[in-house]
Order: C-alpha cells, then structure tokens, then sequence
C-alpha cells in the first residue's frame, strides 16, 4: 500500500549495493512514496553492486563520494542540491565495514590501522556527513536524518568485533550532533537498531547464519527484514515523526526486550 507520504521531498541515500541492502529497499520505498533523491556510495563500493540499475528504476542519478572525505561529501551535497533543485528533507546513512572482520581479526588481536579505518568509515562518516549538512545549510527545516545501528552497540554479541565499538560510537554522534541540528536547523536525527539482516555486509560476520536464526526465534514478531526497515525509515523521513528525534529507535519484532523465549528454552529442555 502506498501513501505518497514523501511527494516532494528531497534527499541522498548512501550505501546501496545490491537488492539486499536496506539501503536498496529504502531508496526502492522512497520512490514509490514520491520522494526523489541522490543515490551515493564510495568508489570500490559501487564496482562491486548494481547501484547504476537501482539508478534507471528510480529515476535517480549516482553521485560518487567516499564518505571519510570531506572534499567528496562536500562535492556530493553541492551537486545533490543543485540536481534536486533546492535544499534536501531526507538523508540514510547506511555504511558500515570492519576490516578486522573481513580479515579473520578477533576482538583480542585487532590490528588498530584497519581498526582506525572502520571507524572512520563506519562512524565518523556519520559525523562528516551532518557537519557537511549543517555548515553548508543544505537541510531543509524539519527534515530527517536517519543511520543504520545495530544492539551490539549495546549488549556483547562476541563475533560482530570491532563492529559493536562502531556502532555505539555512531549512535552517541546522533544524539551529539542531533541536538545541535535540531536547537539550531528543526532537523531530526535518529538511528534504527535493525534486526539481523541478511545483506551483504552481514553476511560477512561469523557464524550469522546460526546467530539469525537464534534471533528469529528469540523475538514474538520474528526478525524485521530489509524491506520492514526501509518502510519504518519512511516513517521517519515523513512529516508524520517531527518530533522524534535524538532515539534509538529498535526495528527488531521485539528482541530488544527479551531475556528467553519458549523456542530457546525448548533447546535446553
């Protein structure tokens, strides 16, 4: 069901990859819902997804831009204004990467160059992005910028490594900045704490198989999946959450809540 709940809104949507990512989802969401939009990832990130045909189906351009670079997101936010025509209402920061994951690194025996890096990708890119935003006044008042979190930001979730220090970094930064923006700008910031999906990148954690299926069976409503994810970022980039902001916003069919359910139990019995 459609609601044309963001007919005339603009905005730049990072990190789609392949029809997996939520960021894929969302961007598909956002067009049927009337929202136009930039579609950005960095360099090596785009030669390895179909980002170009997400482009065609939603009548969108790609604008390039390594988001640790301040010259490229400075490039991206100055041409996205200019092609969308005005000031931006939406922005989904959907990037994240360890190299310490990809490369079999423990917790323990982290190697703190790829370390640095994944923060700076995973997090701190968060931080450059709205810095650009806010000094370059490209949002327009009351729009919405959403990040893409997970619980390991809070609880331990041993394999998802360096992954969890990313995560609760990035969530402090939309508080930190969120306030800012909206005393300053009536611009909100949230994260949504998404269940474990089966995308690209999460795909890459060890043992994700048997840890999505712990987590299903752990929550009453099951696992959301990328598409219930994109449609609650619809939410947020609408009109109808102006006053949400500053929130860790769980998207997880009640996980977050649990201590044990019957499935788990009957595992032990």
């Amino acid at each position: 069901m459609l609601y044309n709940l963001l007919a005339g809104k603009r905005g730049i949507i990072f990190g789609a990859l392949d029809e997996n990512s939520i960021a894929w989802k969302t961007a598909s969401r956002v067009h049927e819902e009337g929202g136009r939009f930039v579609l950005t990832n960095a360099p090596v990130a785009m030669r390895m997804g179909q980002i170009d045909e997400l482009a065609k189906q939603t009548g969108s351009i790609v604008i390039p831009a390594d988001a640790t670079s301040m010259e490229d997101l400075e490039n991206l936010v100055d041409k996205a204004v200019e092609h969308l025509g005005g000031k931006l209402d939406f922005v989904l920061h959907s990037i994240g990467m360890s190299v310490n994951v990809r490369k079999g690194r423990t917790y323990m025996d982290q190697n703190y160059d790829w370390t640095q890096k994944g923060t700076d990708v995973s997090a701190m890119s968060f931080h450059k992005v709205m810095q650009t935003l806010y000094k370059k006044d490209a949002m327009n008042e009351w729009g919405s910028i959403v990040a893409l979190t997970y619980m390991a930001a809070q609880r331990v979730f041993p394999d998802y490594n360096d992954m969890a220090d990313n995560k609760a970094y990035l969530e402090s930064i939309a508080r930190s900045f969120g306030y800012f923006f909206g005393r300053d700008k009536n611009v909100r910031v949230n994260t949504i704490s998404q269940s474990p999906t089966p995308t690209t990148a999460g795909q890459g954690v060890k043992g994700f198989d048997g840890f999505i299926t712990y987590a299903d069976q752990m929550s009453p409503l099951g696992n959301a999946t990328a598409l219930d994810c994109a449609n609650y970022t619809i939410t947020l980039f609408s009109d109808l959450t102006r006053r949400v902001t500053l929130q860790n916003l769980y998207n997880d069919g009640g996980f977050s809540n649990m201590g044990v359910s019957d499935l788990v139990m009957e595992r032990f019995k």
